[in-house]
Protein backbone atom coordinates (compact mmCIF):
# COMPACT_ATOMS: atom_id res chain seq x y z
CA UNK A 1 0.00 0.00 0.00
CA UNK A 2 1.35 3.34 -0.58
CA UNK A 3 1.33 5.95 1.77
CA UNK A 4 2.28 9.91 1.34
CA UNK A 5 2.16 12.41 3.91
CA UNK A 6 4.22 14.90 6.42
CA UNK A 7 6.61 13.29 9.13
CA UNK A 8 6.83 14.46 13.00
CA UNK A 9 9.54 16.36 11.66
CA UNK A 10 7.55 18.23 9.07
CA UNK A 11 9.27 15.47 5.77
CA UNK A 12 7.38 14.07 3.02
CA UNK A 13 7.47 10.47 4.09
CA UNK A 14 6.64 8.13 1.11
CA UNK A 15 6.20 4.29 2.07
CA UNK A 16 5.13 1.23 -0.25
CA UNK A 17 5.28 0.94 -4.22
CA UNK A 18 5.60 4.59 -5.94
CA UNK A 19 4.34 3.03 -9.81
CA UNK A 20 1.99 4.36 -12.02
CA UNK A 21 -1.00 3.28 -10.65
CA UNK A 22 0.49 5.75 -7.36
CA UNK A 23 1.81 8.33 -9.21
CA UNK A 24 -0.92 10.85 -9.81
CA UNK A 25 -1.75 10.50 -5.85
CA UNK A 26 1.74 11.46 -5.20
CA UNK A 27 1.97 13.85 -8.07
CA UNK A 28 -1.11 15.20 -5.87
CA UNK A 29 0.47 15.83 -3.18
CA UNK A 30 3.79 17.12 -3.89
CA UNK A 31 2.22 19.61 -6.32
CA UNK A 32 1.25 21.37 -2.66
CA UNK A 33 4.71 21.65 -1.50
CA UNK A 34 6.46 25.50 -2.14
CA UNK A 35 9.44 25.61 -0.52
CA UNK A 36 12.54 23.21 -0.11
CA UNK A 37 11.48 19.45 0.16
CA UNK A 38 13.09 16.41 1.97
CA UNK A 39 11.67 13.31 0.93
CA UNK A 40 12.02 10.52 3.57
CA UNK A 41 12.06 7.19 1.92
CA UNK A 42 12.50 5.26 4.15
CA UNK A 43 9.32 3.11 3.92
CA UNK A 44 9.55 3.18 0.21
CA UNK A 45 9.77 -0.65 -1.02
CA UNK A 46 9.72 -0.07 -5.14
CA UNK A 47 9.51 2.96 -7.65
CA UNK A 48 8.98 3.02 -11.26
CA UNK A 49 9.77 4.76 -14.49
CA UNK A 50 6.43 6.91 -13.44
CA UNK A 51 7.62 7.39 -10.03
CA UNK A 52 11.20 8.92 -11.03
CA UNK A 53 8.77 11.43 -13.14
CA UNK A 54 6.93 12.72 -10.29
CA UNK A 55 10.06 13.79 -8.45
CA UNK A 56 11.79 14.79 -11.60
CA UNK A 57 8.27 17.39 -12.26
CA UNK A 58 8.45 18.04 -8.70
CA UNK A 59 12.36 18.63 -8.45
CA UNK A 60 12.08 20.90 -11.68
CA UNK A 61 9.44 22.80 -10.08
CA UNK A 62 10.92 23.65 -7.23
CA UNK A 63 13.88 24.75 -9.05
CA UNK A 64 12.28 27.45 -10.81
CA UNK A 65 12.20 28.57 -6.89
CA UNK A 66 15.44 28.33 -6.19
CA UNK A 67 14.24 25.38 -4.18
CA UNK A 68 14.34 21.45 -4.66
CA UNK A 69 14.08 18.01 -3.19
CA UNK A 70 16.43 16.04 -1.24
CA UNK A 71 16.21 12.80 -0.68
CA UNK A 72 16.68 11.13 2.35
CA UNK A 73 16.83 7.49 4.40
CA UNK A 74 17.28 6.11 0.89
CA UNK A 75 17.41 1.83 0.51
CA UNK A 76 20.25 -0.10 -1.18
CA UNK A 77 17.86 -1.21 -4.17
CA UNK A 78 15.97 2.51 -4.31
CA UNK A 79 19.42 3.82 -4.09
CA UNK A 80 20.52 1.19 -7.21
CA UNK A 81 17.44 2.68 -9.19
CA UNK A 82 18.71 6.60 -8.68
CA UNK A 83 22.71 5.28 -9.81
CA UNK A 84 21.27 3.47 -13.19
CA UNK A 85 18.86 5.98 -13.97
CA UNK A 86 21.17 9.02 -13.19
CA UNK A 87 19.41 10.66 -10.71
CA UNK A 88 21.59 10.67 -8.13
CA UNK A 89 23.56 13.53 -10.15
CA UNK A 90 20.32 15.50 -10.41
CA UNK A 91 18.80 15.33 -6.82
CA UNK A 92 20.80 15.02 -3.52
CA UNK A 93 20.36 11.33 -2.01
CA UNK A 94 21.70 10.58 1.57
CA UNK A 95 21.39 6.71 2.06
CA UNK A 96 19.82 5.16 4.84
CA UNK A 97 21.70 4.47 8.06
Amino acid sequence: MFKIGLNDNGEVAVSGRLDAAQAEKAQEFLDTVTDNCVLDLQGLEYISSAGLGVLLRTHKRLMGSQSGLELVNVNKHIGDIFRYSGFDKLFVVRAAQ
